[in-house]
């Protein structure tokens, strides 16, 4: 059944979507900005027979994580950057022993303490595997509270589909605003097996789910499995959002809330007779680098705009082949209005001069 919300918080959206996923599990710390989370799921989630633990640190809580995850139960924790920053070791161990597990990271201003505003220098971290080997996140980009709520249910799905941790990367703006929301819970199916879960072994063979592998070539051996089930992820799960690309002869690109900020500079530019269009990833791994590269065999320039100094920016680099990548970057402390993006553009459209 469909609940209509009239304003929600994207925060909340978060909570509401892992309830009606079935997440029964919360370990977490908080932090401004996404503490809505914990908070929202301190009163609901003994409500549904589940369990809520504020841990006593970062590092505390994504370690439970693992341990409830691994008995086959949905769990999740959220924080903002530094936490991240702090789960980052926790993070590679799940990986490694391949624990289905939700991470959400609304993050905010960097390096170091920074501050509360939004930012979205948090990329290479979720990415390029922020903690210590040779492993990937799935990570969702989503740019509304109505993505914040379905990309939090599918993240679920998709870590049990894949055995790996799924990280939500949204940041302070997107997290905290409110708009109207349609709860629509998830039909309940057949459950996926569980035969790697820790059960108790009474009555079946034992079980070990671990990431220290010693014997010869089998450190080898696991990394190159991970490997396959990436490249599977890279063949099955790129998700996007192209808006008027099809006529544009300029694309801008953008995620998340950048995208939101981009898409109406992008209309600006529609009406004063520039075909502009918008590429916007939602999964910033497996990044869309396919469909850029289709995009950018028909000779189209790339525009990037970002909440940081140009992270995302590299691999639409490599996407587009050698043609022409303009950007523009914010750093955290202001965000960029649709007139500024809107000026930077009239300024590299093609036949302009800049």
């Amino acid at each position: 059944m469909t609940e209509a919300h009239d304003l929600v918080k994207g925060n909340e959206a978060v909570a509401m979507g892992a309830i009606d996923a079935g997440c029964l599990y919360y370990f977490g710390y908080p932090i401004t900005p996404q503490s809505d989370i914990p908070e929202y799921l301190s009163y609901h989630l003994p409500r549904v027979g589940g369990e809520f633990v504020q841990a006593e640190s970062e590092v505390a809580a994504i370690n439970m994580l693992m341990g409830a995850a691994a008995t086959g139960t949905r769990a999740m924790t959220s924080s903002s950057s530094p936490g991240i920053s702090l789960m980052q070791e926790g993070i590679s161990y799940i990986a490694g022993s391949e624990i289905p597990t939700v991470i959400v990271n609304m993050s905010r201003s960097g390096p170091g303490l920074g501050g509360i505003a939004p930012s979205q220098g948090d990329y290479f971290q979720a990415v390029k595997g922020g903690g210590h080997g040779d492993y990937h996140l799935l990570v969702l980009a989503p740019n509304s509270v109505q993505e914040l709520y379905e990309l939090t249910i599918l993240a679920f799905d998709l870590a049990e589909k894949y055995r790996n941790p799924v990280m939500i990367l949204g940041d302070a703006m997107i997290g905290q605003m409110k708009e109207p929301l349609s709860r629509r819970p998830p039909e309940k199916g057949e459950k996926a097996s569980k035969d790697w879960a820790l059960t108790g072994a009474e009555g079946r063979p034992q079980r070990v789910l671990k990431s220290l592998y010693l014997k010869d070539g089998e450190l080898t051996a696991h990394n190159w499995k991970l490997h396959e089930k990436y490249k599977a992820m890279q063949e099955n799960e790129i998700r996007f959002e192209a808006l008027m690309t099809e006529d544009a002869d300029f694309v801008l690109v953008a995620f998340g809330s950048a995208a939101r900020i981009a898409r109406t500079s992008v209309l600006m530019a529609r009406e004063a007779g520039m075909k502009v269009g918008l590429f916007r990833p939602i999964t910033l791994f497996p990044f869309p680098e396919p469909q850029l590269s289709a995009l950018a065999k028909t000779g189209k320039p790339f525009f990037v705009v970002e909440l940081n100094t140009g992270q995302m920016l590299e691999d639409v680099k490599i996407a587009a082949a050698g043609n022409r990548v303009d950007f523009f970057g914010k750093p955290p402390g202001a965000l960029p209005t649709p007139e500024e993006i809107f000026e930077e553009i009239k300024n590299i459209y093609p036949g302009t001069k800049g």
